[in-house]
């Protein structure tokens, strides 16, 4: 096991727009000489496939104490877990829309400016924006985006103008099609002509959509619930597809493939309902999302692409408690649209057959941030980077392909939308701001409940001892004080000379900027 300290040792800023990290000389020699052994015996770059989750607690996998032991066993993510790295803190932002940016951008939510959900058709997303897939589209992959989106329904913020050469999936969130057709939820709109046609004139579209880089989309199927129990099932053919027709050709590809599932209300496909021994829908869902991990995986070796395939398992943020049984399951303190670590801590799978060893385990911070530089590395296209907005995200290639690598990231920041949350270094965490975690409390924009609670004086967590964040030890441990508010004071200077950015609540001026309508 490594010995390496992060809190007592000094990260490096490569350059002004960038954050500092660790740079750890013999894991960066090893994984360089790896990553040249494998283009000398490949002859290519390596593919990518994101698979993004939707509300996947932390600990609903087998692999990260849950499975059969919460009702629904999910051997093929356990499978697969235990070919590569498995992260115990992998970190998203509070709620989708910011994870699902941060992601696709290297940038905090306050830098991106989605700090929050756009709901039925509202404006703001990733325009102007330099993103993941333009980097690898520069560096010559093909790009595809299968399932949900959410990253903005304007146009010029859907998947085939921001770098996608193609895309079929929706653009908002489950419940926004559904919700207002049950009868469970909503008889008052359900049972009413004029309500209902109410919610059919919202700016936003009801049908799942297929584009092609540059394109209007084409609506393919208008999303109604017995067709929202089929949308994981056809994404995973698409993608199946995808995955199959790049077999043999040297262009490598990146596949961002979001599931449905398991954003409430969970209808899961009728191949799966009761399948799972709770015998609830959420955890059918559990069994069919483990289903389709394995299908495209399997495609992946039958085709011989899988030594040539990073794979990046995850969830856009931590469980809908509110929702609740629908809901997913985590060890830690609160849920989604939180920055508690029930809210922000997820899965992080990596798997690539030959480059990242497999049966590893670390509690090295990586978040969603990093995926960007971490992929630009592997795919040569550094050099494809921005230099004219700072980039929050590390490239952790040495840590990904050293066995027991170290993180190359000191800090983890939170963000709770506009407002700076909290700082986590080793097993720390200061906490400034936080949610109230009372269900009685008022509900915030997204329908998350909770209240913004300013602390007179931090907060300071040991996660390892309290995962439940309920101690705070920050009078016994005043010797941290200093290191805290060091991070904390550099982190927010950056944004003096990168302003941060608002993209939420502003009207659509350009007749471009529409959600496409049915």
């Amino acid at each position: 096991m490594s010995r390496f300290d992060p809190f007592a040792a000094r990260p490096v800023r490569l350059a002004p727009h960038r954050e500092p990290g660790f740079v750890h000389d013999d894991q960066v020699a090893l994984a360089r000489k790896k990553l040249q052994e494998y283009v000398k015996r490949r002859g290519r770059k390596p593919n990518f496939l994101v698979f993004l989750m939707d509300d996947v607690g932390w600990g609903d996998m087998g692999c990260y104490g849950g499975g059969v032991a919460v009702g629904a066993p999910t051997p093929h993510f356990d499978r697969i877990a235990a070919r590569g790295l498995r992260l115990t803190s992998c970190y998203s932002e509070p709620t989708c829309s910011p994870s699902r940016a941060t992601l696709m951008t290297g940038r905090v939510p306050h830098r991106h400016g989605l700090h929050r959900p756009p709901m039925y058709g509202e404006p703001g997303g990733l325009q102007g924006e330099r993103t993941l897939p333009q980097i690898l589209g520069d560096a010559g992959y093909r790009t595809q985006a299968v399932g949900k989106w959410h990253i903005g329904e304007n146009f010029e913020s859907q998947p085939q103008n921001v770098g996608f050469d193609d895309f079929y999936g929706f653009l908002s969130v489950s419940d926004m099609y559904t919700e207002w057709r049950d009868p469970h939820y909503f008889p008052e709109i359900v049972y009413s002509a004029a309500r209902t046609e109410w919610i059919k004139n919202m700016p936003f579209n009801r049908c799942f959509v297929h584009a092609t880089k540059g394109k209007e989309p084409v609506n393919v199927e208008e999303v109604t619930i017995p067709v929202l129990s089929e949308l994981d099932e056809k994404w995973c053919n698409y993608s199946s597809e995808f995955i199959r027709g790049r077999a043999g050709k040297e262009q490598p590809w990146l596949l961002y493939h979001c599931t449905r599932g398991a954003h409430f209300d969970n209808y899961p496909n009728e191949r799966f309902l009761a399948s799972s021994p709770a015998k609830h829908p959420y955890k059918d869902t559990m069994i069919e999302l483990d289903d389709i991990i394995r299908r495209l995986n399997e495609v992946l070796v039958e085709t011989g692409q899988a030594e040539d395939t990073l794979i990046f398992i995850s969830s856009d943020n931590g469980p809908h408690m509110e929702t609740w049984p629908d809901a997913a399951f985590t060890p830690f303190r609160c849920s989604k649209g939180s920055t508690w670590e029930g809210g922000v801590r997820v899965p992080g799978i990596l798997v690539w057959p030959g480059m990242i060893e497999g049966g590893q385990s670390s509690d090295g911070i990586m978040n969603f941030s990093d995926i960007l530089p971490t992929l630009a590395a592997l795919a040569d296209a550094d050099s494809q980077l921005p230099t004219d907005r700072y980039i929050d995200g590390i490239d952790q290639t040495s840590f990904l392909l050293s066995n027991d690598g170290d993180s190359n990231r000191k800090y983890h920041y939170y963000w709770l939308k506009k407002h700076f949350s909290a700082l986590r270094c080793g097993e720390y965490k200061m906490m400034l701001r936080s949610t109230s975690d009372d269900e009685t409390d008022a509900w915030g924009s997204g329908g998350f409940t909770g209240v913004l609670q300013e602390h007179a004086y931090a907060k300071l967590f040991n996660l390892y001892l309290d995962p439940k964040e309920s101690h705070n030890y920050m009078t016994r441990k005043l010797a941290y004080m200093e290191a805290f508010q060091l991070g904390i004071r550099d982190h927010l200077a950056t944004f003096k000379a990168y302003p941060p950015k608002k993209v939420m609540g502003l009207a659509a001026e350009d007749p471009r900027s529409r959600a496409s309508k049915d």
